[in-house]
């Protein structure tokens, strides 16, 4: 019997077993301009978000952190510096564009030592049962097709007492705000894509693909239908970006 499921990408529906080979295709066409687009895109300030973030994992000497969806490794260059020589520190990404300029920019930072590399789902990771101290995924979890099954996956590789910090764009609590980024992201922000990175259509996807990402509340109900307890989130920028964080009981 043929599978009619379908789920969506940006503001399209599309067959579910569809939508990874479509945003597959998106970051093989941005990832070699990755990291410019995303200083341009935010000025500059999504740095500052992963800081904060990492303020708050508890990342300490000698722990195992996996950045999932962790793309050019911004995050897994700053635990490696925290995790430090008996410390470890593992980058997956389901894009093989993405892992290898990762991979080449990581090495190139002298960050070789303390992170390891793997192509992988996040809805099905590859590791064993409660390996990881702290798992982080930024900017990834609303590209992923089913959100359910990939906090279960990140559920499952947590030790006890770990904790997963979901940082992701969200909804913006004031309506004037919410005009202004959505002026932004539907006008301009293609447009930097097809001047910057000759590729409109994909920024026109990112765009719509954060409108269709659940909000705060929802979010936080998902983490804790996963069984993570203590669930916590944090608004940035006016509720543009927001931290999720959850620990394994």
């Amino acid at each position: 019997m043929k599978d009619n499921k379908t789920t969506h990408f940006g503001f399209k529906k599309v067959p579910v077993g569809e939508k990874a080979s479509k945003v597959a295709d998106v970051f093989h066409s941005v990832s070699g301009k990755y990291d410019l687009m995303n200083d341009l895109m935010s000025g500059g300030v999504h740095r500052l978000w992963k800081r904060y973030a990492i303020s708050l994992s508890g990342v300490r000497a000698g722990q195992s952190v996996l950045d999932v969806a962790g793309g050019t490794g911004d995050l897994a260059a700053q635990f490696s510096k925290i995790v430090g020589s008996n410390g470890k520190v593992v980058l997956v990404d389901i894009n093989e564009s993405m892992l290898k300029i990762g991979r080449d920019k990581l090495i190139d930072m002298g960050c070789s030592n303390q992170v390891f590399y793997a192509l992988g789902d996040a809805q099905n990771l590859p590791f064993p049962d409660d390996t990881f101290d702290c798992l982080t995924i930024a900017f990834g979890l609303r590209n992923v097709t089913d959100k359910d099954m990939a906090l279960k996956s990140m559920y499952r590789v947590l030790k006890p007492g770990g904790r997963l910090l979901i940082l992701e764009f969200s909804k913006p609590s004031n309506s004037l705000l919410k005009k202004a980024y959505d002026f932004y992201s539907f006008n301009l922000l293609p447009k930097i894509g097809k001047y910057v990175a000759n590729d409109s259509e994909s920024y026109q996807y990112l765009a719509e693909s954060i409108r269709m990402h659940p909000d705060q509340s929802t979010l936080e109900d998902m983490m804790i239908r996963a069984n993570f307890s203590s669930t916590e989130y944090y608004d940035m920028t006016g509720g543009i970006v927001c931290l999720h964080r959850g620990f394994k009981a």
